[in-house]
């Protein structure tokens, strides 16, 4: 078995809609397995209304957060009524498992198959989905025709090749998935102060600014230098000084857009913005008019490690569809940051830690 088998496997329709049904539960037990962690880590020697308030804190953010993320990808109705559209296209088991079978159905009558190993791999393609194994058998052992690449292009199909102008597309609709839970993160956390009369211009502040940081330093930025890339890349290929990429190299020209607008300059514009736009909103223009620009954020480990949903943008905008429905879990990091209004920098050293307990108002 090589990589190829291995990304023809887990790019199956039939993988993804079974992906897809498991990942709600995935992110709701991801984010209920830390509020509970987070909480009782908290807790410690604190007071039982002090702990009951950072307990209800963490369940509305937490809640809000997941839940805009799962209405992000999935979409909202209510009462049969579409109130938000779905940004991730949503995959139908009844109608994948007819399309294959009568892709299946088609080969076996236009083709003669004596390999019994082979055809039982085939038959069971039109309503399981197959291991890196037998995908590699599939692609070995077929023989090379029209009726193998119209079979693979319905059980298997390869990365979709998007070019620069379908990107802008790709982008709008993965920088609108990744706001929606920043938002509710940034509401979430607004509610949770209100709930437990904790409320401060200076926690509310920092909730906007964290959501700044968030969406322009981890998603938006990120997914502009993946376009600026790709439209770089397909000049140079236009003008013959690089050969057509394929989907592996694309996702690397497109990390490399990624790491140059995002990682590097992106928590620098956030700021930046944070101070210019946000800050003067809650009487801080004077006060903070000279601030260095990491006074009260830095990058740091973990948002470097908040970037892997960046990895899987471009996987997506490279044409890997399995890692699209891993993106709903990766943005709840995003907006949970920002619900709690993290600030990681500030002089004073109780903002050293989130900010959504009255000890740090």
């Amino acid at each position: 078995m090589n990589i190829k088998s291995l990304a023809r496997s887990i790019d199956q329709p039939l993988f993804l809609n079974k992906l897809q049904k498991k990942m709600p539960f995935f992110l709701i037990s991801a984010a209920a397995g830390y509020g509970i962690y987070d909480t009782c880590k908290f807790s410690g020697n604190k007071d039982k209304k002090t702990r009951k308030n950072y307990a209800l804190k963490n369940f509305i953010i937490i809640s809000t957060t997941a839940a805009s993320s799962l209405i992000g990808a999935n979409g909202l109705k209510i009462r049969g009524k579409k109130i938000f559209p779905s940004l991730i296209e949503k995959l139908d088991y009844s109608q994948i498992v007819k399309t294959q079978s009568d892709a299946v159905e088609k080969y076996f009558s236009n083709t003669n198959i004596s390999d019994l190993k082979l055809k039982k791999i085939l038959q069971k393609a039109k309503c399981f989905p197959l291991s890196p194994n037998e995908v590699d058998i599939v692609l070995k052992k077929l023989p090379q025709n029209r009726e193998k690449s119209e079979l693979l292009n319905i059980i298997l199909p390869e990365p979709e090749n998007l070019k620069a102008g379908d990107i802008f597309s790709e982008i709008g609709r993965l920088s609108l998935l990744g706001a929606i839970p920043v938002v509710g993160g940034i509401l979430g956390g607004i509610t949770a102060d209100a709930a437990t009369k904790s409320m401060s211009k200076n926690s509310t502040a920092n909730k906007i600014k964290e959501g700044f940081y968030q969406y322009f330093a981890n998603i938006f930025l990120c997914n502009v230098g993946a376009c600026a890339a790709l439209f770089t890349a397909e000049g140079l290929q236009k003008a013959g000084i690089i050969k057509p990429l394929s989907a592996v190299k694309k996702m690397a020209v497109i990390l490399t857009g990624i790491t140059a607008t995002g990682i590097i300059g992106g928590s620098w514009i956030a700021n930046k913005l944070s101070q210019k736009l946000i800050d003067p909103l809650f009487g801080k223009s004077r006060k903070n008019s000279h601030r260095k620009v990491y006074e009260e954020r830095k990058p740091e480990l973990a948002d470097i490690a908040l970037h892997a949903d960046d990895i899987a943008t471009a996987g997506v905008l490279s044409g890997f569809k399995w890692i699209e429905p891993a993106l709903p879990l990766m943005y709840f990091v995003s907006g949970y940051r920002a619900g709690i209004g993290y600030r990681n920098n500030c002089k004073d050293t109780k903002y050293k830690k989130p900010i959504h307990n009255e000890e740090h108002q």
